[in-house]
């Protein structure tokens, strides 16, 4: 897709979905945003919602869950997908924040995947929303439309966030994120996708192309979970 069709693209999905991201003016704690987004992979935001409460009020600041029995977490998180797996990272990603970055969540990219349980996504997802940066979360919605529209075509999460980075001007890069999972969640489902009443269709290679027929578009191996 030319670089022109991809502006058009974004403009639309920018004019449709405009009430997405709300969540840019208000900001989040980084501590809290790094522990919720790495609960959410392969479990739902009500999941997460529910043990959040909890576990923030007995566990307040990176000190105290660095201090944490892992066995005392895991019973908290208990109703969480992979909750075993997820209590030892997030009392380990406290360890390392405390021990390694003197109490404060660091703000790039690269510190921030030191984490335990914490991948480019997740990383993202934290610059965006506690930094105010520009990122491209690649989640399996962002992946799969990305893939489906042309704006942002690769095999890997990775591959497509650069596509996205190098075709999105930065300015507009965190909204498109939370676009592009707004028209997935929507419209673009995974099955199924209801082109007919898409508002990019015109300029949707998979529509273009007729693969709404019956084809499936292969699934990545991406981080799912909570991105807003």
């Amino acid at each position: 897709m030319h670089k022109d069709e991809i502006k058009k693209v974004v403009a639309i999905l920018g004019r449709v979905y405009a009430d997405s991201c709300d969540i840019l003016k208000k900001g989040s704690d980084p501590f809290q945003t790094v522990i919720s987004t790495a609960l959410s992979a392969q479990s739902t935001d009500d999941q997460v919602d529910r043990v959040t409460p909890l576990l923030f009020r007995r566990y307040p600041t990176p000190e105290k869950l660095a201090r944490a029995k892992i066995s005392d977490v895991e019973k908290v998180i208990k109703s969480v997908g992979l909750y075993k797996s997820k209590a030892r990272n997030i009392v380990g990603a406290a360890r390392v924040i405390v021990e390694r970055f003197g109490g404060e969540v660091p703000s790039n990219l690269d510190a921030l995947t030191l984490l335990p349980g914490v991948g480019r996504k997740t990383a993202n997802v934290v610059l965006i929303k506690s930094f105010g940066r520009a990122a491209m979360p690649v989640d399996t919605h962002v992946f799969r439309v990305a893939n489906r529209i042309g704006i942002g075509p690769g095999k890997t999460p990775e591959e497509v966030e650069k596509k996205l980075i190098s075709a999105i001007p930065e300015k507009k890069l965190a909204e498109a994120h939370f676009w592009l999972i707004t028209h997935g969640r929507e419209i673009c489902h995974a099955r199924n996708p209801e082109c007919g009443r898409c508002p990019v269709s015109k300029l949707c290679d998979y529509n273009i192309r007729g693969l709404h027929a019956g084809s499936k578009i292969r699934r990545p191996a991406v981080q799912s979970g909570r991105t807003e």
